[in-house]
């Protein structure tokens, strides 16, 4: 629960400022909410996630061209560039027959190596179709429309996505000699 608010709560600053505020102030305290949750993370157990350091990089980089710009174009861009690059970084350790997603995932759970492959794939495409939906949203609606996708969007997106790779995993998973 502790890291899921962690990873959440920058997203609900967002959100909360943003009716209060507007998207340019929001983006700020998004900003400062992301590396307060780095922080309290690192706190906690002395560590912050790769994924964690490389959300914040980005966050900073498009929410800062955002203020500096006062332009809303780049913090929207921002998913985008997110996924992609994740993405990317997962097909490209696929095709060097590396399974990064195992590196990072691999305390959570214990899979094969086939379970770890079909997973990477299914999670570089998930964030591909994440990427380009939220290249038509913030395209096409307002910026009201493209914060409730966000919010209310993206995040169950990935909860269900998540709970529809249970099989996957299951079927892979390696058992230890405690849970024989």
């Amino acid at each position: 629960l502790v890291k899921l608010s962690l990873d959440l709560g920058p997203l609900v600053a967002f959100f909360g400022s943003y009716y209060a505020l507007g998207i340019i102030p929001a983006t700020g305290v998004f900003m400062v909410a992301t590396l307060l949750a780095a922080g309290i993370s690192y706190a906690l157990v002395r560590k912050v996630s790769p994924l964690m350091i490389f959300s914040a990089v980005v966050v900073m980089i498009f929410g800062g061209l955002t203020l500096w710009l006062n332009d809303e174009t780049f913090i929207k861009l921002k998913p985008t560039i997110y996924y992609l690059t994740v993405s990317g970084i997962l097909l490209g350790g696929l095709a060097f027959g590396r399974l990064l997603i195992k590196d990072v995932m691999d305390l959570a759970m214990h899979l094969t190596d086939e379970g770890w492959r079909k997973f990477t794939w299914r999670i570089a495409l998930f964030f591909l179709c994440m990427a380009a939906l939220n290249e038509f949203v913030w395209r096409s609606y307002t910026t009201e429309t493209w914060v409730m996708l966000k919010v209310w969007g993206f995040i169950p997106l990935t909860f269900v996505f998540f709970a529809a790779q249970m099989p996957l995993l299951m079927k892979h998973e390696i058992k230890t000699n405690d849970e024989s």
